[in-house]
Order: C-alpha cells, then sequence, then structure tokens
C-alpha cells in the first residue's frame, strides 16, 4: 500500500541543509551511541484494519455491568444521568481549555459559577474555586495554604493515618518542596482519629486534615472535637467530605471546617479508568483565607451597561502574577468534570441528594452485614462506601479466586496497613444490586 507521510525526502533534505547538516545520522552525532536504537516500526495498515485490531483489544475489556466490581478505595460506580453526558458534549463546553480572555466564553463561566454556588451551599462555606486536578491535589493545596497562613512559622500538616495510599503520595510530592512536615495521626481502637495522640502531635501544626469517612469507609465520630482541638492550638482545620454524603451528614462548615475539600467527580462523571477528576476547594468568608486560595474564582458582576457578567474574581496564579507572590500553578484544570458534576448536582436537588446518600447508606450496610458472614470487620462503626473485610486465607488468593468466578473482589489494603493483615475494601454504592452481593458471598463461602 502506498504511502504518503510529511515531511517528504525532499523537504527533510531541505530541512537539514537549511539548519547546516547532510544527514539524519550527523543531526544527531551527539547523541551517545548506546543512546540511540533502531526505528522499528511495523508495516502500516489501513484504516479499516486498524479499527479491527484495535476492536479485538477493547472487546477484552469487561464493564461493572457485565463483571460486578466491588472495588472502591476511592474510584466508584456512580449513575450518571444520560442528559449529563448529552450537555456537557455540546461544543460551547467540550474543551479542557478556558481561554486567556475567559469572559468572551460567557456560558462557560456562568456554568462554573453554579458549580460554586452549589458546592459552598452542599459544603456549608461560602468561598468555592472553580475546581482544582482531584481530591489529593485538592489536600495538598490545602496543606500549603495553611502554611502561607502562618506566614511559614509553622510547616507542620497533621493528617489520619487511615488516608488514601494514593492521597498521601500526593500530598507528600506537593508538599516536599516546600519543606513541609506531614504527620500521622494513628486511629484508636474504633477505628476514628485517635484524639489523645492528636493533642499530642498538634502543637506548632498549621493545620490538621480529617476525612468525615476516612479510607476504611467508617464514618468519623469526633469531627467537630477534632476542630476544636485544632484550633485550640492555633491550627487550621481542613475537612475532606465525599459530596454523595452530604445530603445526610452535617456540612463541614457546620462542623468548624476553615477549609473543606472534596471530589467533584464522583457526581456527573463515569470512572474513566480513575480519571480525570476535578477537587472541590472551599473556605469560610475570610479575607484573609480567600486571598490565599489557590486556583480561580468566578464571580458575578454588571458590565458597562449594566447587564450581568461573569469574570475570573481571583486567578492568583503564576501566569498572571509574580511566582513568588502566586498561591498555585493550577490552570485550566478539571473545568469540564466540574461542569458535569454540576448538572449532574442540579438535576438531583436537595431531596435527590439525599436519596442518593440514603441508598448508598443502605447498600453499604447490608453489604457489611453479608460480608460479616464470611469474613471479620475489623471495627465498629458506620460505614459509607467502602466496608473492610479481614480475611483468614491470603487476599491474593482468594482474589483470583473471584476473578475466576467473574467477580472483582475488594481493593487489598494489607500492603498499605500490615497491621490490619489480609485485609480488602469493598465498596456498594446505588448501583450496586443485591445479586451482585449474593454472588460475592456465596463465592467467598467457597474460596475464603
Amino acid at each position: 500500500m502506498g504511502r504518503h507521510y510529511l515531511p517528504n525526502l525532499a523537504h527533510r533534505d531541505e530541512m537539514l541543509k537549511e539548519i547546516g547538516f547532510n544527514s539524519i545520522d550527523e543531526l544527531f552525532s551527539d547523541v551517545p551511541e548506546g543512546m540511540l536504537k533502531e526505528f522499528n516500526l511495523p508495516e502500516g495498515k489501513s484504516e479499516y484494519e486498524v479499527f479491527l485490531e484495535l476492536s479485538e483489544v477493547l472487546s477484552k475489556n469487561r464493564t461493572v455491568l457485565e463483571m460486578p466490581s466491588f472495588l472502591g478505595a476511592g474510584s466508584y460506580f456512580h449513575y450518571v444521568p444520560a442528559h449529563v453526558k448529552y450537555l456537557i458534549e455540546r461544543s460551547e463546553f467540550l474543551t479542557a481549555y478556558t481561554p486567556y480572555q475567559p469572559e468572551i466564553s460567557q456560558g462557560m463561566l456562568q456554568a462554573l459559577f453554579e458549580y460554586q454556588s452549589m458546592m459552598a451551599e452542599l459544603y456549608g462555606l461560602p468561598v468555592v474555586n472553580s475546581s482544582m486536578y482531584d481530591w489529593g491535589t485538592a489536600i495538598a493545596e490545602a496543606a500549603l495554604m495553611t502554611v502561607r497562613l502562618h506566614r511559614g512559622k509553622r510547616k507542620r500538616f497533621l493528617v489520619p493515618k487511615a488516608l488514601s495510599p494514593e492521597k498521601r503520595a500526593v500530598i507528600e510530592t506537593y508538599t516536599r518542596g516546600a519543606g513541609l512536615e506531614i504527620v500521622e495521626v494513628p486511629w484508636d481502637e474504633e477505628g476514628n482519629l485517635d484524639l489523645e495522640k492528636l493533642k499530642e502531635a498538634v502543637g506548632e501544626a498549621a493545620g490538621v486534615y480529617v476525612e468525615m469517612a476516612n479510607f476504611f469507609g467508617l464514618v468519623e465520630e469526633n469531627v467537630r472535637e477534632i476542630g476544636e482541638i485544632a484550633h485550640d492550638a492555633g491550627a487550621y482545620f481542613v475537612v475532606g467530605a465525599d459530596p454523595t454524603m452530604l445530603g445526610l451528614f452535617e456540612a463541614p462548615g457546620e462542623l468548624g471546617a476553615d477549609i473543606a475539600v472534596g471530589e467533584a467527580s464522583y457526581l456527573g462523571n463515569p470512572m474513566n479508568f480513575g480519571g480525570p477528576r476535578a477537587g472541590i476547594f472551599a473556605v469560610r468568608n475570610d479575607k484573609k483565607l480567600i486571598r490565599q486560595m489557590p486556583g480561580r474564582i468566578i464571580g458575578m458582576t454588571r458590565d458597562a451597561d449594566g447587564r450581568r457578567a461573569f469574570v475570573m474574581t481571583l486567578q492568583t496564579r503564576e501566569q498572571h502574577i509574580r511566582r513568588a507572590k502566586a498561591t498555585s500553578n493550577i490552570c485550566s484544570n478539571e473545568a469540564l468534570v466540574a461542569v458535569a458534576s454540576a448538572i449532574h448536582l442540579a438535576s438531583l436537588g436537595p431531596r435527590g441528594l439525599a436519596e442518593l446518600g440514603e441508598a448508598i447508606l443502605k447498600n453499604t450496610a447490608y453489604l457489611r452485614k453479608r460480608l460479616e458472614e464470611v469474613a471479620e470487620i475489623p471495627f465498629e462503626g458506620l460505614y459509607f462506601k467502602d466496608v473492610p473485610a479481614r480475611f483468614e486465607k491470603p487476599y491474593s488468593e482468594v482474589h483470583e479466586a473471584l476473578l475466576e468466578r467473574g467477580i472483582h473482589g475488594g481493593y487489598y489494603i494489607g500492603k498499605h496497613f500490615p497491621e490490619l493483615g489480609e485485609t480488602a475494601l469493598f465498596a456498594a454504592t446505588e448501583t450496586t444490586r443485591k445479586e451482585w452481593v449474593e454472588a460475592l458471598i456465596e463465592a467467598l463461602r467457597e474460596v475464603a
């Protein structure tokens, strides 16, 4: 099959001559020989041949509807209404990029403004930015922000030991260059944050972070008290919350949070193999906090003719101001994901969000009850989405046996928390069907 490619040989020779070289080998002569490899690509294929080959590869994938999955640990199967995808695929929205003259895109700015407004109401804090990269980067930015608020005099940031290892890794990477010390606070016998250990560690801390439901899925019982301990020590209080639980539980702002973070992609977005995502970032109405917020804030104003207009009110990033004074380098980030979550949230309304949370809570409780028949649940308490289950056998064997039976089991956390032994997190959402749980338990009876 004939091939046409650019640049062709004549163009290539012309370009080489222009820069003073006679051949490609001469152009790359400075590269050590051991670093150069043969350019060994297979023969080209027609579009139809490529289509067939890729279709064969893609056919090996199994969706969560074809193969029930109890994997969770931060990525969950939620139902996304059809109209959400339809709306965000409109050409006015379908871009990951915010133009450098953003006021031209009034529709996009208004959608982001609505996102901010709904998240402010949901999290109980009045000032919300237009999204971060994901929940992990939102925590890391909050850690850096608490240090800036203390003018660098405090550089310790406390996090629960029962934290997602992926989030912990992001926080470490993000804050290492700034010289922050990340201190873990262990859990107590009930799986909640150990308040006595917190009191011992909180001195000279810039901020304290806690999640309303920790990595094990356990709903934290002492959020308000943790905030009081943080504030008594002069630290800022940062609360992480899954938005799907806030139709049932008190908002972070009502629990005393100075800063709240979360994951917007749990609303209006599929799992997408783990991304893209969008981090929620909210603060209380304090000028000092607002000026130190990362990211960008969309505001509503009037133009010269008195018409309503949306603008970027704050965008203290290094592309706009001096790098030393910038609060972050978060730029176009995840605007489309944020818009999708706003559309879904607006569709649900307060009642729909509460019903969503109730369905998740009910399905999680049922999963826990059934798991107790075949495994040990390490902690008592209320669980939301994730439930830890400890087995006598090595979990790798259990997981392989489940896969052979067409079931994707839970996420193994023993490698991150050896003290929990052969424990895995099993997840449930509003999409989890009873027959899936039945199949899981029957399979575990055989293999666990």
